[in-house]
């Protein structure tokens, strides 16, 4: 991976990092549903927005897939975290997220679209052990909710991770922001149902829009644009290195906003983050780079 990326990813971690405070916020408020349908809604029209001043094309054309990956990529995702975090603690939810890498790596490898190095499995393990020491995993009363919970937080992670080289595979065909915005539309489609049907149930505070909105125009509008610009320059599991960097941004949010304390086990579980980010994106600030990949023309 090109050092530009490396830094552009790291620029989006801070960004997603924030939406473990935001649904957090929302989801009470809202209901899962409509804090998953408002955020894509917003994303939807920001890019509809740029489309339209861009003159850029929509990709009607392969709606096909373009729904499979807006179902995988961004609809199941968005909800089932939503849900989740309703029952889970902050923490455990970031920890689960990161297993999105896992999924990503097999199902990349599976399809032939990156190879499984050694390098990539240990770098996974060190993430995995970096953010647990992080958010300080502790005993939990294994509740009938909270595994329910946890379970559907490892379907929105294994949704999310699994997409990734199909979306891959989608910037070869489509132009990146052609293929978010059609994403967004077709996401909003699938969840618009379940939202109108508890629309009457939700509760409006200024907090909730304004996490909703902040989460629907940057973290899914514009963040996953840049992101999808990203897809199409370096490997899938690549690509899904900002989850680890992403739960740390989010435990940094909450002691700035949330005041919550730093401990020894945070700097050792945020080294542990940054080496498995190295070991699975395969940053090297010497290395000469590569020429980028021409895209395809809108």
């Amino acid at each position: 991976m090109q050092n530009k990326y490396f830094a552009q990813l790291a620029a989006l971690s801070i960004l997603w990092g924030a939406t473990f405070l935001f649904t957090r916020v929302a989801t009470p408020e809202l209901g899962p549903s409509l804090t998953a349908a408002g955020r894509i809604g917003l994303g939807a029209a920001t890019l509809a927005l740029i489309m339209t001043f861009t003159r850029h094309r929509w990709p009607w054309e392969h709606w096909r897939a373009l729904t499979v990956l807006a179902a995988l990529s961004i609809a199941g995702p968005h909800f089932l975290f939503a849900w989740s975090s309703q029952y889970l603690p902050a923490g455990y939810s970031a920890v689960l997220s990161v297993t999105s890498v896992m999924f990503g790596t097999f199902t990349s490898a599976w399809l032939r679209e990156d190879t499984l190095t050694r390098s990539k499995v240990l770098g996974c393990i060190a993430g995995f052990a970096g953010v647990a020491l992080v958010v300080q995993l502790g005993p939990m009363r294994p509740t009938t909710e909270l595994v329910a919970a946890a379970m559907i937080a490892i379907c929105g992670s294994a949704l999310s991770g699994s997409s990734a080289p199909l979306l891959k595979r989608a910037t070869q065909k489509m132009e990146p922001l052609a293929i978010t915005a059609a994403m967004h539309v077709l996401a909003l489609a699938i969840m618009l149902p379940a939202a109108l049907w508890t629309l009457p149930q939700a509760h409006f505070t200024p907090a909730a829009v304004a996490s909703v909105a902040i989460m629907g125009i940057f973290t899914s509008g514009l963040a996953y644009w840049q992101y999808m610009r990203i897809v199409q320059q370096v490997s899938p599991v690549a690509a899904l290195s900002s989850t680890f960097m992403a739960t740390i941004s989010g435990i940094v949010w909450g002691h700035l906003v949330l005041d919550e304390e730093f401990t020894g086990t945070t700097y050792l579980g945020g080294l542990l983050v940054l080496s498995a980010t190295v070991l699975v994106t395969g940053f090297n600030p010497w290395r000469r780079p590569m020429p980028p990949v021409e895209p395809p023309k809108p």
